[in-house]
């Protein structure tokens, strides 16, 4: 088999269901903001301010990985900087090859200098749509979806559920959860949960990424969650064997093709798995779960959608076959309509690869 470089990586069409915008600012960005605004950074040395952002994220613990986003959430509280945060990341995406995204944030971070919840989302949905037309002239378009988050530990899941909703006609494609799981189980979100259900809208939930197997149970059996964000820890339902025995849960899970959003070098960082060869992703993949590859935060784990792709050519030995799987398992499970992901993956991913498969 010809060896896979990354060159060819990054030329092929990639899908991608969970990318942070607070988690994938340019560092030089950063630096320019915080300058405009008053906010005191580690260093203003944007190469070293990118070193610090990976080096903190090394922790192993999922609590210190989150603090990072303290200093890019801070220069992101006014229109004209979320704007540009959203308009750089579809830049940035689209020349990594990434053709469909969906980027989530919290817009209840993004209050401190008074904006409206309604405001922050036309200013990031504005930045998403000039930076993909800018992208398209470039030749190199890219279609994004904008998820929009409550924090778990917060009380807004209502009141940001209802303004996905408001805006689930100018580019808000979906709602989820995110923030520490540990004490804060999905379940404490049910009326948001249950009114999106009622709505027709989609959700993904963060669940199974720190915390085990009973907070991935509430996000899929409580919550109806459509897919789950990481799910890394459905491996704690397997029992190692020849073959591997599966329990009820994980069983539901690849049964009822579940998408798992597994972000291997994330996962790594804050201690779900021990490295990208120990990822349970090789397993989760040889038992045919609906697997899709992530980035995740690609400021906080210095990575692209080509790098993760190439990581796991490199630890499992992968070839164009299975990159195209994980990209057409990712396209499937967007939160577009069918006939827009059936499009994208008929006359843009399948003639792409196949030219690579030969």
């Amino acid at each position: 088999m010809v060896a896979i470089s990354y060159e060819d990586i990054v030329k092929v069409p990639k899908a991608l269901l969970h990318d942070h915008l607070d988690g994938g600012l340019r560092p030089a960005t950063i630096v320019e903001l915080a300058a405009e605004v008053g906010h005191e950074l580690p260093t203003t040395d944007p190469a070293a301010l990118g070193v610090w952002f990976t080096e903190a994220a090394n922790s192993g613990s999922l609590e210190r990985y989150l603090e990072t986003f303290a200093h890019t959430v801070a220069v992101m509280q006014t229109a004209t900087a979320l704007r540009r945060a959203a308009r750089e990341c579809a830049l940035d995406l689209a020349a990594d090859g990434v053709v469909y995204a969906e980027v989530r944030f919290a817009p209840e971070q993004h209050l401190e200098q008074n904006l409206t919840l309604d405001e922050v989302v036309d200013a990031v949905v504005t930045g998403f749509r000039e930076g993909s037309a800018l992208a398209a002239e470039a030749g190199t378009p890219i279609r994004i979806g904008t998820l929009l988050t409550a924090m778990r530990h917060a009380a807004r899941s209502q009141e940001i559920a209802e303004l996905a909703v408001r805006h689930r006609d100018t580019g808000v494609v979906g709602f989820d959860i995110a923030g520490a799981e540990a004490g804060f189980p999905p379940t404490r979100h049910l009326d948001a949960f249950e009114y999106l259900q009622r709505e027709n809208f989609h959700f993904t939930i963060h669940a199974g990424e720190a915390f085990g197997l009973p907070s991935i149970w509430q996000a899929i059996q409580w919550c109806g969650a459509d897919r789950l964000g990481h799910g890394v820890r459905i491996v704690d339902d397997i029992t190692p064997g020849n073959p591997p025995v599966l329990g009820r849960l994980a069983a539901y899970v690849r049964d009822k093709r579940i998408p798992l959003e597994l972000c291997p070098s994330s996962n790594v960082q804050t201690g779900a798995a021990a490295s990208i060869a120990d990822h349970p992703i090789g397993l989760l993949r040889d038992l045919r779960f609906r697997v899709t590859v992530n980035t995740d935060n690609r400021l906080m784990s210095g990575t692209s959608m080509s790098r993760e792709m190439a990581l796991l050519v490199e630890a499992f030995g992968y070839g164009w076959k299975e990159l195209q799987w994980f990209t057409i398992n990712a396209m499937k499970s967007a939160f577009i309509p069918f006939d827009e992901r059936l499009r994208i993956i008929d006359e843009v991913i399948k003639p792409a690869y196949a030219e690579m498969i030969g």
